[in-house]
């Protein structure tokens, strides 16, 4: 199964950092969390992958084009006209096309615009700059039992403030932190998609978010995978430190391989 990553927005809640590059390359340890998130499914035993990118596309580009290189040990004899050596193969067994989607595409035109390679079979969707510990095998077969066109992975993301009891003289009688438990359930992503989701997407000002998941629920053609686990979106540059933190502390819960 195929899994289409969407890679093409602008990240301006996070220009710290997305000024000089897209947000999926935006680095979360010594690699880009597109990196990680196709880690994550490469876990899984999914390894081809279509980019939907807009912003800075080249950027992705010349990262895939230059991976092979960059994960390995090279030696280079100038001596020996300019003989270049690999020590060894560290290149992931992966398949990953690149499109550029358009600069001010929306999520559903970015995906009507790869349909071709797709073709008339089941695929994935995912965003960019997410990752979760979600078993992404487990939820293929979930999507199969139910036989729906769409099934997404919800998730409650929690709040991330302390919430008050005031009293009408202003005191405060409760101070407690949010659970994650006391949020709603949001789409986090990690989706399986039947191919007749594009008959709903009409074109490149399509939000995907909006009438073809809103005509799948309308339909009774929407199904919710529900994850306990960790997601976590980097939107802000808090949030990427954040996950930095875990990484580099070795407790990253999407780190599985």
């Amino acid at each position: 199964m195929k899994i289409i990553i969407l890679a093409g927005g602008f990240g301006t809640r996070i220009s710290e950092e997305s000024h000089l590059r897209p947000k999926p390359m935006i680095e979360i340890g010594d690699q880009p969390i597109l990196w990680h998130i196709m880690k994550s499914y490469a876990y899984y035993g999914y390894d081809e992958f279509i980019i939907c990118c807009g912003y800075k596309a080249h950027a992705i580009k010349e990262y895939f084009a230059d991976y092979y290189m960059h994960r390995s040990d090279i030696t280079f004899d100038f001596a020996n006209d300019n003989a270049m050596t690999i020590h060894n193969n560290v290149a992931e067994p992966w398949k990953v096309t690149v499109v550029d989607t358009g600069l001010n595409t929306m999520t559903g035109g970015r995906v009507k615009r790869v349909q071709k390679y797709i073709g008339d079979e089941p695929f994935m969707l995912t965003y960019g700059d997410g990752v979760c510990d979600v078993d992404i095998k487990a939820l293929e077969n979930y999507h199969r039992v139910q036989g729906k066109i769409a099934t997404i992975t919800a998730v409650q993301p929690g709040g991330r403030f302390g919430v008050l009891d005031i009293e009408a003289n202003g005191s405060i009688s409760n101070f407690q932190e949010k659970r994650k438990e006391d949020g709603g359930w949001i789409n986090g992503g990690f989706m399986v998609l039947e191919p007749e989701i594009f008959d709903l997407i009409e074109g490149d000002n399509t939000v995907f978010e909006q009438y073809p998941l809103e005509e799948c629920a309308r339909r009774g053609e929407l199904s919710a995978y529900k994850h306990d686990g960790f997601w976590q979106c980097m939107d802000t540059l808090r949030e990427k430190n954040m996950l930095e933190e875990l990484v580099v502390k070795g407790e990253a819960p999407w780190v599985k391989w």
